[in-house]
């Protein structure tokens, strides 16, 4: 869509994002880093599914949406009149992570190296069976993810963890945890609360989409 690309300023404000990965107020990210998320940018980001942000006080809460940490994951345009050499530092520091930092982490996507908690399946995993690797890392990523064991998160949440992984891999994965104890994959209950974003995550299971999952119920 026209108007779509992304400036320099709207790319450093995902960079940045990124490395907080979490929720953080603007007047927090004046103090800390003299960045302001002006309203245009904070509209169009939030359209683009980028950013999701929340009216906060009298400021608003911002922290990278889905389709953000996916977005990070290719090359982003740093490119400011003016400020070359700082563009040029911002590109090298992006790319490297993704192709250097990021493979020797253990970590498969941005979005597992820069989440609060390790995410990465555990050493156990047995590496000569793909599938088993896979659905533990599938369990580390719910945990990371979940308030609580057995509490519900969105396939929408969990999806980006897994950018590396076909999603006809990662499908098949899920539905063989469902058949786990204690494991539940459901739909949302209120159809009205689903965004574009939760319906393209959503699992053809048992004849319908389900949405959420739940582990340690």
């Amino acid at each position: 869509m026209a108007g779509d690309e992304l400036t320099a300023s709207e790319s450093a404000i995902l960079v940045v994002l990124m490395a907080e990965a979490r929720e953080v107020l603007n007047t927090e990210l004046r103090e800390r880093y003299n960045l302001d998320v002006r309203k245009p940018q904070r509209d169009k980001l939030t359209r683009l599914h980028y950013v999701a942000s929340r009216k906060s006080g009298s400021t608003y809460a911002l922290q990278l949406d889905d389709k953000g940490w996916v977005r990070v994951q290719s090359d982003l345009d740093f490119t400011l009149r003016g400020a070359s050499a700082l563009g040029a530092a911002l590109t090298a520091l992006q790319a490297n992570l993704r192709d250097r930092v990021l493979a020797r982490s253990g970590c498969a996507t941005l979005t597992e190296l820069f989440a609060l908690t390790d995410v990465r399946a555990p050493a156990s995993a047995p590496a000569a069976d793909p599938s088993g690797s896979l659905r533990a890392r599938i369990v580390s990523a719910y945990r990371a993810l979940a308030d609580e064991p057995g509490a519900w998160v969105s396939l929408r949440r969990l999806r980006p963890f897994f950018a590396d992984v076909p999603r006809d891999d990662l499908d098949e994965s899920l539905r063989r945890l469902s058949r786990s104890d204690g494991v539940t994959i459901a739909p949302e209950s209120n159809q009205q609360t689903l965004t574009e974003a939760d319906i393209t995550a959503a699992l053809r299971l048992g004849g319908q989409e389900n949405h959420l999952l739940a582990i340690g119920v």
